[in-house]
């Protein structure tokens, strides 16, 4: 058996019971009116941590849910299509989260983002940025980043943009940024 069988049999159960009829009719537009960015550690589930459901969010993950060119420029897209295609609808908010204990802290080790860099990673000094070992302040440096990115003006203005940190011994989310 793979591993992937027991979620086929999960979709199975999903599929069967039409909850996918019950999503936002305009796929940029969530019920929640929320983009989340966030990171990939299956620790870190949106739907587990923050009770996020089918269509009520948009999800970005990515390593420590760190602001990338590639999110800006998804971001950009949703924005783009928000500005032309519903320009009536609410404006969602972005909410950025980062967490304790990431993986992306072992970019800060040397060795490793090395070897890293020389498989075709992202070079050493992209790399040690990319390194969450102080959510708190990494979660400010990308809602700041947000808030300046060129691609996203001039929607950006019409966007709250929040910074939040969840801390993975207590399950809690602070708000570090609003």
């Amino acid at each position: 058996m793979s591993n992937i069988t027991p979620y086929l049999e999960r979709n199975r159960a999903f599929a069967a019971s039409g909850a996918q009829a019950d999503v936002p009719g305009i796929p940029f537009v969530p019920f929640g009116q929320v983009y989340l960015i966030t990171c990939i550690d299956p620790r870190v589930e949106p739907a587990a941590v923050l009770g996020v459901r089918l269509g009520e969010a948009i999800v970005a993950r990515n390593v420590g849910g760190r602001v990338t060119p590639a999110v800006i420029r998804d971001l950009a897209w949703i924005v783009h299509l928000h500005e032309n295609k519903t320009p009536d609808a609410d404006w969602f908010e972005i909410a950025v989260i980062h967490h304790t204990d990431c993986g992306s802290g072992l970019l800060a080790d040397d060795d490793l983002r090395a070897g890293y860099a020389a498989r075709g990673g992202w070079d050493e000094q992209t790399s040690l940025k990319m390194a969450v070992l102080e959510p708190s302040k990494t979660v400010q440096e990308d809602v700041a980043k947000l808030r300046s990115a060129p691609e996203l003006a001039p929607g950006i203005g019409n966007i709250a943009v929040g910074g939040y940190a969840y801390d993975l011994a207590t399950g809690r989310v602070t708000t570090v940024v609003q």
